[in-house]
C-alpha cells in the first residue's frame, strides 16, 4: 500500500460509501466499528477530509479487507473499459478527460457495467448487420442484440476478482479427504467415484468418442474419458466428476446466486465454477501458494509437482487472492494462431482491450515459432503502465497424426513492480527494462508509426499522399 502522506492525500469516498453499502451497514455501525463519530465518516464518504493510514488500518483489521482494493489505481478496471468506449468514433467530439471517466467508474460502477453491456450489444449488433445477419427494424426482421453467454460469464467472475472463497474451502476439504499425492491422484478418485458414487471410469480409444473428451453416462454410472486427454487432463476431468457429484449443491447455488440471464449462462456459469473446484482439488490453495512463492513462481516446476497441465497452472495463479496469502496478481489469456481469444482472466488490472484482440507486439504471437518454449517481454502500455509478461504454447490434447492442430498460447503477465518475485526476471534489468510499446485494438490505438499497425485509429484521421511513404501502412493525423 502506497504510504498516505501529506503531499499524497487519499479521497476515497466512493470506494468507502460503497464497501459500507455492501456490508450492509449505517455510518453509525461503521463509524463504531473504525472508532470515529457518524460526523467525520460522512466527511469522509463525501471527500472532505482524506482517508488516514489509521483508518487504513482500521478498515483492514475491522473487515479483513486487503488495503489495495480501496488505495488502488483509480483509473483502474472499469475506467479502463469506459476509456476505451469512449474512444469509439461515435463519442470523438465530447473528449471525456480521463478524470471524469475515474469519477464515474469509481462511484458507480454498476451505471459502468451496464455502459460496458450496452457496449457490447452495441458492436454486436453492428457485427451481424455487416454480416448481413440481422435486418433493419422497419423491416420487420430485426433482432435485439444480445450478451453471448461467454461473455456474461466472464465478466461476472472477473467482477469476484477471479476469486470464490466458497470454492477454495470446499476444494481444500476434498483434497483433505482424498488424501493423495499428485502421483497417485487418478487412483484416489477412481476409487472415491467407485466406492462413494458408484461409478466406473473407462478410458476409451478416439473414435468411441470422436466429438468430446468426457461424457458421464449417467444411467449406466460410467465416466468416459478420451485416449486423446493427456495425464493433466485425465486428473482434471476426475477432479471435475467429483466436484459436480458432492458439491454439486454449491455450485448450482453459487450459479442462481450470480443471477445469469438465461439457462444456457447458468449452465456455463455452473461448468466454470466447477472447473474453478476442480483446479483447487489438484491445486488446493494453502499448498500451491507456498510452493509458488519458494519456487519463485516457476511454472514448469508446478505443474510437475501438481501433476497438472501449464495452462493449468497458469490459470490457478490467476486466483490467488485470498487475504493473508495473496500471490503475485497475474493476468492470463489463450490465443490461437489467428491471434482470438478464448481465455481471458485477471487477478487485478488486466491491460488489453476488452473489446478487441491482443497487440500484435505483444510476444505471445510471436511465441507459436518457438513450440514448447518460455519467452518473456516488458510491455507498456499508452498510459506508461509497465508489465513483465510470459508465453508459451500449450496442446490441449494429444493431436492424431491427421488430426487438426490443437496448439494454442497461453500469456501471463503482472505489473513489472512484482516481477523480482518471479523467476523468469532473474538477470533482467528491472528499474530500467526495455519496454515494448503495446496498445488495444489497432482501431483504438493511438500509437504512431507502428509497422504492425492493422487498420488506422478511429479516432484519428488518416493521412496519405503521393510523396513519401511512412513505417505503419495507415499514417494518420497527430490530432
Amino acid at each position: 500500500m502506497a504510504a498516505v502522506t501529506a503531499d499524497r492525500k487519499l479521497f476515497l469516498g466512493a470506494r468507502l460509501k460503497r464497501l459500507r453499502r455492501e456490508l450492509g451497514l449505517t455510518q453509525t455501525r461503521m463509524a463504531e466499528d473504525l472508532g470515529v463519530s457518524p460526523s467525520y465518516l460522512n466527511l469522509l464518504e463525501r471527500n472532505q477530509r482524506p482517508v488516514t493510514a489509521q483508518v487504513l488500518l482500521r478498515l483492514a483489521e475491522a473487515y479483513d479487507l486487503d488495503l489495495k482494493s480501496l488505495s488502488g489505481d483509480p483509473e483502474a478496471g472499469a475506467a479502463t473499459d469506459l476509456a476505451e468506449i469512449l474512444s469509439d468514433q461515435m463519442f470523438r467530439d465530447l473528449a471525456v478527460p480521463r478524470h471524469e471517466i475515474a469519477e464515474v467508474a469509481d462511484s458507480a460502477p454498476g451505471f459502468s457495467e451496464a455502459v460496458v453491456r450496452l457496449y457490447r450489444a452495441y458492436l454486436d449488433q453492428r457485427r451481424l448487420s455487416e454480416l448481413g445477419a440481422v435486418g433493419r427494424p422497419e423491416e420487420g426482421t430485426y433482432q435485439a442484440p444480445v450478451v453471448t453467454p461467454s461473455d456474461w460469464v466472464r465478466d461476472f467472475i472477473q467482477a469476484q476478482k477471479n476469486h470464490f472463497a466458497e470454492l477454495e474451502e470446499a476444494a481444500d476439504a476434498l483434497s483433505s479427504e482424498l488424501k493423495a499425492e499428485p502421483q497417485d491422484f487418478q487412483a484416489a478418485a477412481r476409487e472415491r467415484l467407485a466406492r462413494r458414487h458408484g461409478i466406473q471410469v473407462r478410458v476409451v480409444p478416439v473414435d468411441v468418442l470422436p466429438e468430446s473428451v468426457r461424457r458421464f453416462d449417467h444411467h449406466r454410472r460410467r465416466l468416459f474419458l478420451s485416449e486423446v486427454l493427456t495425464g493433466a487432463g485425465r486428473s482434471f476431468s476426475l477432479a471435475y466428476q467429483l466436484a459436480l457429484l458432492e458439491h454439486g449443491e454449491l455450485l448450482d447455488g453459487l450459479a442462481e446466486r450470480g443471477a445469469p440471464p438465461d439457462r444456457p449462462t447458468r449452465n456455463l456459469l455452473k461448468v466454470s465454477l466447477g472447473n474453478y473446484l476442480a483446479a483447487g482439488v489438484l491445486m488446493p490453495y494453502g499448498a500451491f501458494y507456498e510452493a509458488a512463492e519458494r519456487t519463485a513462481y516457476d511454472i514448469e516446476l508446478l505443474r510437475a509437482r501438481f501433476g497438472v497441465s501449464f495452462e493449468q497452472a497458469c490459470h490457478r495463479l490467476t486466483t490467488l487472492a485470498r487475504t493473508g496469502a495473496r500471490g503475485v496478481p497475474f493476468f492470463m489469456v489463450r490465443v490461437d494462431s489467428a491471434g482470438n481469444i478464448s481465455k481471458r482472466f485477471a487477478g487485478s488490472t488486466f491491460p488489453f482491450s476488452r473489446f478487441g484482440g491482443a497487440c500484435p507486439r505483444w510476444n505471445i504471437h510471436s511465441s507459436f515459432r518457438t513450440p514448447g518454449r518460455i519467452v518473456t517481454q516488458v510491455i507498456e502500455t499508452p498510459d506508461g503502465q509497465r508489465y513483465f509478461t510470459l508465453a508459451r504454447t500449450v496442446a490441449r490434447v494429444a493431436t492424431p497424426y491427421a488430426g487438426d492442430d490443437s496448439e494454442l498460447a497461453v500469456g501471463m503477465g503482472c505489473e513489472l513492480k512484482h516481477a523480482e518475485r518471479l523467476v523468469y526476471s532473474r538477470g533482467l534489468d528491472l528499474k530500467e527494462p526495455v519496454a515494448t510499446p503495446i496498445g488495444p485494438a489497432c482501431r483504438l490505438c493511438e500509437r504512431p508509426a507502428c509497422p504492425q499497425r492493422a487498420a488506422e485509429p478511429i479516432s484519428r484521421t488518416l493521412m496519405v499522399d503521393d510523396f513519401s511513404k511512412s513505417i505503419s501502412p495507415y499514417p494518420f493525423a497527430s490530432t
